[in-house]
């Protein structure tokens, strides 16, 4: 055989074992890339994101668009070829598989996390809203989790309202720990409840509870220290005047609850917010309208960009991250809070974008 074609047949064979062994060797890292995009004002899954009943709505026009990464499963084995190509290409990321399920977390705990914070999200998405609009919304502090074998097991409920402890009234969920821990291991605590099922009865006709019990609870020690305990998370509930419901299946995580707020203050004022144009975001946002950083912000860019953004609300912590890498043709607007945010938005309808908060890779 010519020594040429032996060298090449040589370099062929190398290179076909490098490439299945680049296959077959698995290396422990994730990949991230753009998700799914999806407008809280239209629709999902054939149903509206938000629907808003028992007040008047406004018809909206534009899109305020939420924003999602997609991540590779706890249990996908990334290969080494898999995780070149990631590195190479500009919209995914490659990161230690540890970064998305740090200790061993399954995708099934990841996954109920994830619903837990998206949940929460949604609640604080409402709160926000509607103090915004300078709708009050009251608050009450209940039963959140009842630990297994614990001294409530059975006679608290998650969802009860914690009216008070020891005739005590409870204002907020540190004063149930802070009327427990009065007492001394093994002596009794009494509870003030409304019971769940009279609660959420209260809570659909709109009105404050009028059945009431009270529940004697055992205490027993901490396994953590002396201290009593009766095996509770209290918690807070909101009471709002009206039904608010996010409808998104598949979403998990706290980061679209800015993007939820928007889209319920455009449906309950007769502006539009938007102007018609595309608007999309991300970021946290709890009771009182502050906005939180979120993460991927650099892939929620891509996404949002792809789907026809021409403006990308930005939480202020995240700014300097998503100015390193700005998509050609969006607008990144920072954002702290959501008052901020409605009043960039009133410019961006109104065109008067010149004075915008921006965002600076500095």
């Amino acid at each position: 055989m010519p020594r040429r074609t032996a060298t090449m047949l040589a370099s062929t064979l190398l290179l076909i074992a490098l490439l299945c062994a680049g296959v077959l060797i698995k290396v422990p890292y994730a990949e991230m890339s753009p998700g799914p995009t999806v407008n809280t004002l239209g629709d999902a899954g054939g149903e509206p994101v938000l629907q808003i009943s028992d007040r008047k709505t406004y018809p909206t026009s534009g899109h305020l668009n939420m924003t999602t990464v997609r991540v590779t499963g706890a249990d996908y084995n990334m290969n080494i070829v898999e995780a070149v190509y990631g590195w190479l290409a500009h919209d995914n990321i490659v990161v230690p598989h540890d970064t998305l399920y740090p200790d061993g977390k399954t995708e099934e705990q990841s996954t109920q996390e994830n619903a837990e914070e998206f949940s929460q999200s949604q609640e604080s998405a409402k709160v926000a809203a509607l103090r915004q609009l300078g709708i009050p919304v009251s608050s009450r502090t209940i039963v959140a989790s009842v630990l297994k074998d614990s001294p409530s097991e059975g006679t608290l409920h998650a969802g009860d309202v914690i009216k008070a402890v020891d005739g005590t009234a409870v204002k907020a969920p540190a004063d149930v720990a802070k009327l427990v821990t009065k007492h001394k291991p093994g002596e009794d605590v009494v509870f003030t409840i409304v019971p769940v099922k009279d609660a959420k009865a209260a809570e659909k006709a709109h009105k404050e509870p009028t059945v009431t019990d009270k529940v004697t609870i055992t205490t027993k020690k901490s396994d953590e220290g002396d201290r009593a305990v009766v095996g509770i998370q209290a918690g807070t509930d909101h009471m709002f005047p009206f039904n608010v419901d996010i409808k998104l299946a598949d979403v998990g995580g706290p980061s679209a609850g800015l993007m939820f707020s928007l889209g319920i203050v455009d449906k309950l004022t007769p502006r539009s917010l938007t102007g018609g144009k595309f608007i999309a975001g991300t970021g946290t946002i709890d009771d009182e309208g502050k906005v939180g950083p979120i993460g991927g912000i650099g892939m929620k860019l891509v996404g949002a960009r792809k789907a026809g953004a021409e403006y990308f609300l930005t939480p202020d912590q995240n700014c300097a991250t998503a100015a390193s890498d700005i998509p050609a043709g969006l607008t990144l607007v920072r954002v702290k809070t959501l008052a901020d945010a409605e009043k960039s938005l009133e410019r961006i309808s109104a065109g008067k974008t010149s004075g915008l908060p921006s965002c600076s890779a500095s």
